[in-house]
Parts: C-alpha cells; structure tokens; sequence
C-alpha cells in the first residue's frame, strides 16, 4: 500500500498497490501493521456498506460527536465518487478546511480520515457502493453534520447534488452554530 498525506493532517490518501496477470488482480485493502508503519493507529472494528442506485446522490457532511467521534476508512468497491474530508477539529491548523478526491473501484484508492473530520460524497456514477471501515461501532445520538453547501466551507463539489436526504440539506448554517 502507499499512503499520501493530504493537506488536513491525519486525512490520507492510502492507494493500493495490486498485483496483476492473467487472472486479474489481487491487492490488500487494509493491514494494521502497514497502517501503523505510516503512522496511522487505526483498527476496523466496523464495516459498512452504503448502496447508491442514482448518480449524483450526496451524502454529508456527516461526523460523529465526543466522547464516540469516530476514524474511518473509505472506499469505492463499485462506481465512482467524489469524496470530501472536511476537518471540524478544534484547534487544529486547518480548521474548516476540506480535501476532495476522486475514489472509483478500478483506481483502488481509499481515505482515511481521522476523528473530528466530517465525511460526504458525491456519486459520480449510478450504482456506486462506499465501503466504510469504521475505527469503532457505531454509538446513536452521537451523529452530526454540516450543510455540504455551507459558505464557511466552500466545498467546490464537482456537480450539483440530484438526491440527497432532507437532514443533509437542512443542516443550519456552520456560523450559527
């Protein structure tokens, strides 16, 4: 695997690096002890799968609150997407700066993102599936979000969302927060 940084300290591109002949290819995903010889502590104690039909379908910006925020790993196993990390951490540099990369199944490529960065994406195909390795199982009433067109952000998404759920287009506005 190599693994990118990003400009958001701790969101790192992690391609893989498969092995290829005439059977088609074979590539680890996810190995604790190449994430840790990058320096990225991270376990799965989690995977979910989120099926999209449409193209254009938006989901984000989406994070969970301490004390059970939450790293995570994803990928596209099907179809394409533009992925967005956006970090939300305070204190942090780059504080409400966001990072887009293009995740499709053939480039194999995945993000990780640590706690305190909100996640979303843009379908760029239809049928696209995101595979999310989660860094620890999902706790309700922790969710939270922010608007994916908020102005405080400026997320430069590549196309206008078609399909969205009403809870990510009502976020309010980060500043009023």
């Amino acid at each position: 695997m190599n693994f990118t940084e990003t400009e958001i300290p701790g969101v790192v591109i992690v391609e893989a690096a498969p092995r290829r002949d005439a059977r088609g290819a074979f590539a680890r995903l996810y190995c604790p002890e190449e994430f840790a010889a990058a320096g990225i502590a991270f376990t799965s104690t989690q995977i979910n799968l989120s099926g999209n039909p449409a193209r254009h379908t938006l989901r984000g910006m989406h994070f969970q609150r301490s004390p059970e925020a939450e790293a995570k790993l994803v990928r596209v196993v099907r179809g394409a997407a533009y992925d967005v990390a956006l970090d939300l951490r305070p204190g942090s540099p780059t504080r409400l700066r966001w990072v887009g990369v293009e995740l499709t199944a053939g480039n194999m490529r995945a993000l990780f993102l640590p706690e305190g960065v909100a996640h979303g994406f843009l379908t760029l195909e239809p049928d696209t599936d995101m595979l999310y390795q989660m860094g620890r199982p999902y706790r309700p009433g922790f969710e939270d979000g922010v608007r994916w067109d908020d102005p405080a952000f400026g997320i430069s998404w590549p196309y206008p969302p078609a399909v969205m759920s009403a809870r990510d287009a009502a976020y309010p506005d980060f500043a009023a927060r």
